[in-house]
Protein backbone atom coordinates (compact mmCIF):
# COMPACT_ATOMS: atom_id res chain seq x y z
CA UNK A 1 0.00 0.00 0.00
CA UNK A 2 1.03 3.38 -0.45
CA UNK A 3 1.12 6.25 1.87
CA UNK A 4 1.89 9.73 2.06
CA UNK A 5 3.10 12.50 4.26
CA UNK A 6 3.72 15.90 5.35
CA UNK A 7 7.08 16.38 7.19
CA UNK A 8 7.70 19.29 8.94
CA UNK A 9 11.25 19.82 10.38
CA UNK A 10 14.04 22.42 11.57
CA UNK A 11 16.79 21.69 9.18
CA UNK A 12 19.73 23.34 11.67
CA UNK A 13 20.83 20.12 12.68
CA UNK A 14 20.80 18.18 9.32
CA UNK A 15 22.87 18.03 6.26
CA UNK A 16 19.65 18.57 4.44
CA UNK A 17 17.13 16.00 3.26
CA UNK A 18 18.76 13.33 1.57
CA UNK A 19 20.04 10.13 3.34
CA UNK A 20 23.58 9.99 3.89
CA UNK A 21 25.44 6.80 5.30
CA UNK A 22 27.99 9.16 7.74
CA UNK A 23 26.11 12.45 8.46
CA UNK A 24 22.28 13.13 10.14
CA UNK A 25 19.76 13.91 7.71
CA UNK A 26 16.11 14.40 7.51
CA UNK A 27 15.41 11.16 5.51
CA UNK A 28 17.43 8.95 7.15
CA UNK A 29 15.80 9.90 10.52
CA UNK A 30 11.86 9.65 9.13
CA UNK A 31 12.99 6.07 7.55
CA UNK A 32 14.23 5.09 10.49
CA UNK A 33 11.40 5.70 12.49
CA UNK A 34 8.26 4.70 10.38
CA UNK A 35 10.49 1.53 9.57
CA UNK A 36 10.24 0.59 13.07
CA UNK A 37 6.53 1.72 12.79
CA UNK A 38 6.69 -1.04 9.86
CA UNK A 39 8.20 -3.60 11.72
CA UNK A 40 10.42 -3.54 7.89
CA UNK A 41 12.42 -1.29 5.94
CA UNK A 42 10.80 1.54 4.80
CA UNK A 43 11.97 3.88 1.91
CA UNK A 44 10.54 7.54 0.58
CA UNK A 45 10.39 9.46 -1.87
CA UNK A 46 9.95 13.64 -1.28
CA UNK A 47 8.82 16.26 -3.19
CA UNK A 48 12.39 17.97 -3.38
CA UNK A 49 15.39 17.39 -1.54
CA UNK A 50 15.85 20.65 1.14
CA UNK A 51 19.83 21.32 1.72
CA UNK A 52 21.87 21.65 4.71
CA UNK A 53 20.09 23.97 7.53
CA UNK A 54 16.72 24.45 5.22
CA UNK A 55 13.23 23.86 7.21
CA UNK A 56 10.19 22.49 6.27
CA UNK A 57 6.71 23.10 6.67
CA UNK A 58 5.09 20.34 4.93
CA UNK A 59 7.86 18.43 2.72
CA UNK A 60 5.60 15.86 1.43
CA UNK A 61 6.76 12.08 0.67
CA UNK A 62 5.33 8.83 -0.46
CA UNK A 63 6.65 5.39 0.60
CA UNK A 64 4.98 2.19 0.49
CA UNK A 65 4.53 -0.91 3.11
CA UNK A 66 2.64 -4.20 3.16
CA UNK A 67 2.12 -3.47 7.48
CA UNK A 68 -1.13 -3.01 8.38
CA UNK A 69 -1.20 0.25 10.41
CA UNK A 70 -3.74 2.62 10.14
CA UNK A 71 -3.39 6.81 9.14
CA UNK A 72 -3.14 7.69 12.97
CA UNK A 73 -0.66 4.65 14.08
CA UNK A 74 1.43 6.23 11.30
CA UNK A 75 1.15 9.78 12.74
CA UNK A 76 1.70 8.73 16.37
CA UNK A 77 4.08 6.00 15.52
CA UNK A 78 6.42 7.81 13.70
CA UNK A 79 6.55 10.81 15.92
CA UNK A 80 7.28 9.02 18.72
CA UNK A 81 10.59 7.37 17.48
CA UNK A 82 11.55 10.86 16.32
CA UNK A 83 13.64 13.45 17.28
CA UNK A 84 11.27 16.95 18.31
CA UNK A 85 12.73 18.93 15.36
CA UNK A 86 11.32 16.23 12.77
CA UNK A 87 7.36 15.80 13.05
CA UNK A 88 5.14 14.32 10.45
CA UNK A 89 1.72 16.72 10.09
CA UNK A 90 -0.36 14.03 8.53
CA UNK A 91 -0.88 10.46 6.48
CA UNK A 92 -2.91 9.73 3.83
CA UNK A 93 -3.07 6.50 1.45
CA UNK A 94 -3.01 7.25 -2.30
CA UNK A 95 -2.88 5.64 -5.52
CA UNK A 96 -0.18 3.41 -6.27
CA UNK A 97 0.74 5.41 -9.21
CA UNK A 98 0.69 8.45 -6.70
CA UNK A 99 4.80 10.51 -7.11
CA UNK A 100 5.20 12.67 -4.52
CA UNK A 101 8.02 13.99 -6.86
CA UNK A 102 6.92 13.66 -10.20
CA UNK A 103 2.88 14.82 -9.61
CA UNK A 104 3.80 18.16 -7.94
CA UNK A 105 3.25 21.16 -10.02
CA UNK A 106 4.30 23.77 -7.91
CA UNK A 107 6.52 24.21 -4.75
CA UNK A 108 6.26 27.37 -2.19
CA UNK A 109 9.25 28.42 -0.86
CA UNK A 110 9.38 31.34 2.37
CA UNK A 111 12.37 33.22 3.12
CA UNK A 112 12.54 35.70 6.28
CA UNK A 113 14.88 38.64 7.05
CA UNK A 114 14.91 40.70 9.99
CA UNK A 115 16.84 44.06 8.68
CA UNK A 116 17.88 45.93 11.79
CA UNK A 117 20.64 46.51 13.79
CA UNK A 118 20.57 44.34 16.64
CA UNK A 119 19.81 40.74 15.79
CA UNK A 120 16.74 38.40 17.10
CA UNK A 121 17.91 36.17 20.09
CA UNK A 122 14.75 34.69 19.40
CA UNK A 123 14.72 33.69 15.83
CA UNK A 124 18.20 33.72 14.75
CA UNK A 125 17.84 30.08 13.86
CA UNK A 126 15.21 31.16 11.57
CA UNK A 127 15.82 34.45 9.41
CA UNK A 128 19.23 36.30 7.86
CA UNK A 129 19.78 39.37 10.13
CA UNK A 130 20.90 41.98 7.59
CA UNK A 131 22.74 45.14 9.15
CA UNK A 132 21.47 47.60 6.70
CA UNK A 133 17.98 48.45 6.24
CA UNK A 134 17.01 46.95 2.81
CA UNK A 135 15.01 48.80 0.23
CA UNK A 136 11.95 46.34 -0.91
CA UNK A 137 10.49 48.85 -3.22
CA UNK A 138 13.86 47.95 -5.50
CA UNK A 139 13.97 44.52 -4.54
CA UNK A 140 10.20 44.36 -5.71
CA UNK A 141 10.77 46.14 -9.32
CA UNK A 142 14.07 44.19 -9.66
CA UNK A 143 11.96 40.77 -8.91
CA UNK A 144 9.24 41.47 -11.63
CA UNK A 145 12.00 40.11 -13.99
CA UNK A 146 12.35 36.56 -12.89
CA UNK A 147 8.63 36.25 -13.44
CA UNK A 148 7.86 33.23 -15.98
CA UNK A 149 9.50 30.71 -17.84
CA UNK A 150 13.18 31.44 -17.66
CA UNK A 151 17.10 29.84 -17.99
CA UNK A 152 17.98 30.37 -14.08
CA UNK A 153 21.56 29.39 -14.98
CA UNK A 154 22.46 33.09 -13.27
CA UNK A 155 20.90 31.73 -9.89
CA UNK A 156 21.93 27.80 -9.95
CA UNK A 157 24.67 26.52 -7.76
CA UNK A 158 27.65 24.84 -9.52
CA UNK A 159 26.86 21.45 -7.88
CA UNK A 160 23.42 21.22 -9.38
CA UNK A 161 22.81 18.29 -11.14
CA UNK A 162 19.21 19.30 -12.97
CA UNK A 163 19.15 18.18 -16.65
CA UNK A 164 18.05 21.87 -17.31
CA UNK A 165 18.57 25.48 -16.33
CA UNK A 166 14.87 26.36 -17.52
CA UNK A 167 12.26 27.05 -14.60
CA UNK A 168 9.00 28.21 -14.80
CA UNK A 169 8.63 31.07 -11.54
CA UNK A 170 4.90 31.60 -10.75
CA UNK A 171 5.16 34.38 -8.65
CA UNK A 172 7.66 36.13 -5.90
CA UNK A 173 6.14 38.39 -3.33
CA UNK A 174 8.44 40.67 -0.94
CA UNK A 175 6.44 41.74 1.73
CA UNK A 176 7.79 43.84 5.07
CA UNK A 177 6.02 44.13 8.84
CA UNK A 178 7.69 46.28 10.77
CA UNK A 179 11.92 44.83 10.53
CA UNK A 180 11.08 41.68 8.81
CA UNK A 181 10.73 40.74 5.49
CA UNK A 182 9.53 38.08 3.56
CA UNK A 183 9.92 36.29 0.18
CA UNK A 184 7.49 34.11 -0.95
CA UNK A 185 8.44 31.83 -4.09
CA UNK A 186 6.47 29.68 -6.03
CA UNK A 187 7.92 27.74 -8.86
CA UNK A 188 6.81 24.65 -10.98
CA UNK A 189 10.39 23.81 -9.41
CA UNK A 190 13.92 24.96 -8.37
CA UNK A 191 17.22 24.36 -9.45
CA UNK A 192 20.09 23.89 -6.51
CA UNK A 193 20.30 27.15 -4.48
CA UNK A 194 18.26 28.79 -6.59
CA UNK A 195 16.04 30.42 -3.72
CA UNK A 196 18.94 31.54 -2.18
CA UNK A 197 20.90 32.79 -4.85
CA UNK A 198 17.60 34.76 -6.46
CA UNK A 199 17.21 36.41 -2.23
CA UNK A 200 21.24 37.32 -2.18
CA UNK A 201 20.94 38.75 -5.66
CA UNK A 202 17.90 40.77 -4.33
CA UNK A 203 19.62 41.72 -1.58
CA UNK A 204 22.40 43.85 -3.48
CA UNK A 205 19.48 45.49 -4.80
CA UNK A 206 17.86 46.38 -1.29
CA UNK A 207 21.29 47.17 -0.04
CA UNK A 208 21.30 49.71 -3.20
CA UNK A 209 24.53 48.51 -4.35
CA UNK A 210 23.15 47.07 -7.60
CA UNK A 211 20.05 49.03 -10.04
CA UNK A 212 17.19 46.61 -9.94
CA UNK A 213 17.71 46.07 -13.95
CA UNK A 214 20.60 44.17 -13.06
CA UNK A 215 18.33 41.00 -11.89
CA UNK A 216 16.81 40.71 -15.61
CA UNK A 217 20.52 41.53 -17.07
CA UNK A 218 21.50 38.24 -14.78
CA UNK A 219 18.81 36.35 -16.49
CA UNK A 220 20.08 37.43 -19.78
CA UNK A 221 23.92 36.65 -19.23
CA UNK A 222 23.16 33.59 -17.45
CA UNK A 223 26.39 33.38 -15.33
CA UNK A 224 25.99 32.79 -11.65
CA UNK A 225 29.66 34.15 -11.00
CA UNK A 226 28.15 37.20 -11.74
CA UNK A 227 25.09 37.68 -9.40
CA UNK A 228 24.76 38.06 -5.52
CA UNK A 229 26.30 35.25 -2.75
CA UNK A 230 24.21 32.85 -1.65
CA UNK A 231 22.22 33.70 1.02
CA UNK A 232 22.06 31.56 4.40
CA UNK A 233 20.36 28.75 4.50
CA UNK A 234 18.82 29.02 8.26
CA UNK A 235 16.12 31.73 6.45
CA UNK A 236 14.60 29.43 3.89
CA UNK A 237 11.40 27.43 4.47
CA UNK A 238 9.46 24.80 2.17
CA UNK A 239 6.29 25.83 2.98
CA UNK A 240 3.89 23.89 0.89
CA UNK A 241 3.41 21.46 -1.97
CA UNK A 242 1.08 21.57 -5.04
CA UNK A 243 -0.53 18.88 -6.39
CA UNK A 244 -3.92 18.31 -9.15
CA UNK A 245 -7.14 19.43 -7.11
CA UNK A 246 -8.44 16.10 -7.45
CA UNK A 247 -5.36 14.07 -5.95
CA UNK A 248 -6.47 12.93 -2.40
CA UNK A 249 -3.02 15.09 -1.33
CA UNK A 250 -3.96 17.89 -2.56
CA UNK A 251 -7.65 17.68 -0.37
CA UNK A 252 -5.39 16.56 2.65
CA UNK A 253 -3.35 20.45 2.37
CA UNK A 254 -7.31 22.23 1.56
CA UNK A 255 -8.50 20.51 5.09
CA UNK A 256 -5.23 21.74 6.65
CA UNK A 257 -5.96 25.08 5.46
CA UNK A 258 -9.34 25.03 5.90
CA UNK A 259 -8.38 24.95 9.51
CA UNK A 260 -5.70 27.61 9.85
CA UNK A 261 -3.01 25.78 10.87
CA UNK A 262 -0.52 28.33 9.20
CA UNK A 263 3.05 27.24 10.14
CA UNK A 264 3.75 30.78 12.22
CA UNK A 265 7.02 29.94 13.44
CA UNK A 266 8.02 30.80 10.04
CA UNK A 267 6.50 33.95 9.93
CA UNK A 268 7.15 35.46 13.46
CA UNK A 269 6.78 38.78 13.53
CA UNK A 270 2.40 37.88 11.83
CA UNK A 271 1.93 36.07 14.96
CA UNK A 272 -0.63 37.73 17.51
CA UNK A 273 -0.29 37.48 21.75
Amino acid sequence: MRWASAIEYDGGAYHGWQFQPDRPTVQGHVENALSRVANAPVKTVCSGRTDAGVHAAEQVVHFDSDSNRSADAWLLGSNRYLPPDIAPQWFVPVPDEFSARYDAWARDYHYAILDRRAPSALWRARAWHVHQRLDEALMRRGATALIGEHDFSAFRAAACQAHSPWRNLHHIKIQRCGDWLYFDIRANAFLHHMVRNIVGSLVQVGRRRRPPEWIAELLAVRDRRRAGATAPAHGLTLMRVHYPSDSSVSRRVAVKDAGHTTDHRARPADAKI
